[in-house]
């Protein structure tokens, strides 16, 4: 029987775009071209603010060479006020600029010079004179606690706040208790591709390419800040060079670059410089977290309260919920968790790789892991010994939940012998500790749609809005389409990043493979069901068939394509409703991360020898995708332990360290080889593919296992993030 039985789905087959980007053919934003050229604009940033611009002087600037036209609110194009209208999220309303005279943030676009090159705009941006009469401001949200508020809602949580038990009763009838606060530091998504954008108009319709992770939301923003129809927006967005949250809305360059190619009437790109970024783009604040836990006599946990006070963009509606993995990770007689936000005068504050997980396992697992060694019990046997048999919060059946299979696997894996006395095991003059912590983040599903075109030579186009950010959507979906219509996955062109194609929710949250796979899933089904019975009505009795050389193998038999479906080819469409998955079930990916790290004993200075992360997300779509995601999360985590910091002079709202020079972020050096297993696993009641999110999970748990490895080197509970050589050295132990 001439017919593909194998299975594509899972394995570590290389990314079909592989070729396209390292021979440079994969057209990013930035590279895009215009017939006629395109002109650059170059962001002049505010030098202070909060305030209001009482002089601006662009002469100069205007008269400079190679200079098209200068914006500033004084010239600039009509917009909707910024926020409007007030029933749009964060991602499609109003990202107005240059609006009036009021300035928002330090770095705030004051004005935008367009010449015929970079160099030339760059150069004309120096001329320009400003005069700024400032405000009192609001920077840091410890500063003025007494502003602090309870935000409308919270990212990726239903509530905002949770009291589930009787937590004054619990905490003081507990055996051990600890009290802990945390400072967390501000970070920013620096992508290897900064944000741009090269905008361009056809008579009333905006096209634009640019970096962006949903393309849906960005048409809805367009069209929001210049108060146009929908249908006239096309966005094209084929490649993006990672996001990690940064690119989920549309921002600053991006309308900048849409109102000067409507004032130019030439196509415009603008493209964020890497210091730009931290004024325009958007960023994790600060946050002040404080954990109160108490547990019995034997380890059992019977009160959790976790609070967490952090800055809110003014006029920006997003909140971050580190008590996110508090809800879900053990269970306890009562857990009460809060989330309040001081509105402060900063840059935008947005979503950053695993927001919420990220930094509320850096602290609840750490403050976890303190709590264990007070009631002297291993670090893996207290949490195991807390394991919940339903979510500790809604009360609702988990979808499933391996979370123990992952502790016990990674013990083993990385020889897990228990905790030593705080200090004393030493390698010459290094220190050496090992630690452990879980990794846990919420799986959703989101509406998607994808449409599919089989042509009569055997090969199918598939199309979908979602956005390959270097996740590997363009591999994982060739795959989905290639195995369930069991055909060569060489026959298979998928097509992304285009508003003209069916809408899905795009990159991030980890939802991206699960929905946008499983509306493609359905949509070769629905495919393989039709040409099914072109095949009946032809005759031919089929239980299987193959796609193979613009043929159909079935039974033996060689069935021309074209017979079947004409010249015309055979189309299909799917889609995927989250209300039919998960229905009242608790749902989430898991892991556990084992650290091992080396403090010089005379510096402080901190390396970490070994990083092993065992996780559980469901079925694999590729391992090799996956297993890169899950190292780039775990790189990601030791970023956030030890080096990623965004410093803000809290005098004017600046941010300081605004290139990589002084924003650092772990290179070669810093990683050691990562250890990667995956657990084999199917989610049945997650989505239809089986799989679970995995994007963000290689974070989770990374941090909190390298501080509690730093701890048992040193003996020492750092209580601010990232832990540097500074917060150690005068509490090393005289060795």
């Amino acid at each position: 029987m001439e017919q593909s039985t194998s299975k594509i789905i899972g394995e570590p087959m290389n990314r079909v775009d592989g070729p396209a980007k390292v021979t440079g053919r994969a057209e990013y934003a930035g590279d895009h071209q215009v017939e006629g050229g395109i002109a650059e604009g170059f962001i002049f940033e505010a030098p202070a603010a909060p305030g209001r611009i009482v002089a601006l002087d662009v002469a100069d600037a205007e008269a400079a060479d190679g200079v098209v036209s200068v914006l500033t609110y004084k010239t600039v194009p009509q917009q909707k006020p910024y926020g409007s209208p007030e029933d749009e999220g964060r991602f499609t309303q109003s990202h107005a600029v240059l609006e009036n005279d009021r300035v928002r943030h330090f770095g705030e676009p004051v004005a935008l010079v367009v010449a015929e090159t970079l160099e030339q705009a760059w150069y004309a941006a120096s001329l320009v004179r400003v005069e700024i009469e400032t405000e009192e401001g609001v920077f840091n949200a410890l500063d003025h606690k007494d502003q602090a508020e309870k935000p409308d809602s919270v990212d990726g949580l239903d509530e905002v706040d949770t009291q589930d038990g009787d937590f004054e009763t619990q905490f003081s009838q507990s055996t051990h208790k600890l009290e802990v606060s945390y400072l967390t530091g501000a970070q920013h998504a620096s992508a290897m591709e900064p944000h741009v954008t090269v905008a361009q108009w056809d008579g009333e319709t905006l096209i634009v390419y640019m970096a962006i992770q949903i393309v849906a939301s960005a048409v809805s923003a367009f069209a929001n800040t210049l108060g146009i129809d929908e249908a006239n927006v096309r966005i094209i967005s084929p490649f993006t060079g990672g996001g990690f949250g940064s690119k989920l809305g549309v921002h600053n360059e991006a309308i900048l670059a849409a109102l000067a190619a409507k004032q130019c009437g030439t196509a415009v790109r603008v493209a964020q410089t890497r210091r730009n970024l931290f004024a325009n783009g958007p960023h994790r604040s600060r946050h002040l977290q404080e954990l109160k836990l108490g547990a019995d006599a034997s380890g059992k946990l019977r009160a959790v309260r976790h609070s967490s006070l952090a800055s809110m963009a003014r006029n920006y509606p997003f909140a971050e919920a580190p008590a996110s993995p508090t809800r879900a990770s053990y269970a306890a007689d009562a857990i009460h968790t809060f989330h309040r936000v001081v509105k402060a005068d900063i840059p935008k504050v947005d979503s950053m790789r695993a927001p919420g997980e990220a930094i509320g396992t850096l602290t609840y697992e750490t403050a976890i892991d303190e709590l264990a060694e007070m009631c002297g019990v291993d670090p893996v046997e207290f949490r195991i010994l807390n394991e919940p048999t339903q979510d500790p919060t809604s009360g609702h059946a988990f979808a499933d939940r391996r979370l123990l299979d992952c502790i016990r696997t990674g013990a083993a894996k990385f020889g897990w012998s228990g905790r030593v006395k705080p200090g004393s095991r030493m390698e010459g003059r290094k220190l050496v500790g090992r630690g452990m912590a879980v990794a846990i983040r919420p799986n959703t599903l989101s509406p998607a749609q994808a449409e599919v075109k089989l042509a009569a030579d055997g090969r199918l186009v598939a199309r979908l809005d979602m956005t390959d950010i270097g996740t590997g959507t363009y591999t994982i979906l060739t795959q989905i389409a290639a195995e369930t219509l069991s055909m060569p996955a060489s026959q298979v062109l998928v097509q992304l990043g285009d508003s003209r194609f069916p809408e899905t929710a795009g990159s991030g949250g980890s939802f991206g493979a699960s929905s946008s796979g499983s509306a493609l899933l359905e949509a070769c089904a629905k495919l393989k069901s039709a040409l099914s019975e072109r095949l009946t009505e032809s005759g031919v009795s089929a239980n299987a068939f193959a796609i193979k050389d613009g043929k159909v193998l079935t039974n033996g038999k060689r069935i021309e394509l074209a017979d079947l479906i004409g010249a015309e080819g055979l189309s299909a469409d799917g889609a995927v409703d989250p209300d039919n998955h998960a229905k009242g079930q608790a749902d989430y990916s898991y892991g556990v991360q084992f650290a091992e790290v080396e403090v010089d004993a005379d510096t402080g200075e901190i390396r970490v020898r070994r990083l092993l992360g065992v996780f559980d997300a469901g079925r694999i779509l590729n391992r090799k995708t996956a297993r890169s995601q899950l190292m780039g999360g775990m790189i990601f985590g030791i970023g956030g332990a030890l080096l990623e910091e965004s410093l803000m002079d809290d005098r004017f709202g600046s941010f300081m360290n605004r290139d990589f020079a002084e924003y650092h972020i772990a290179v070669n050096r810093d990683v050691p080889d990562l250890e990667v297993h995956i657990l084999d696993g199917y989610s049945e009641h997650s989505n239809p593919l089986g799989s679970k999110g995995i994007g963000e999970l290689g974070i989770c748990g990374a941090g909190p296992a390298i501080a509690n490895a730093v701890h048992e080197a040193t003996g020492v509970r750092v209580r601010k993030f990232p832990v540097h050589m500074e917060d150690l050295l005068d509490r090393l132990p005289a060795v």
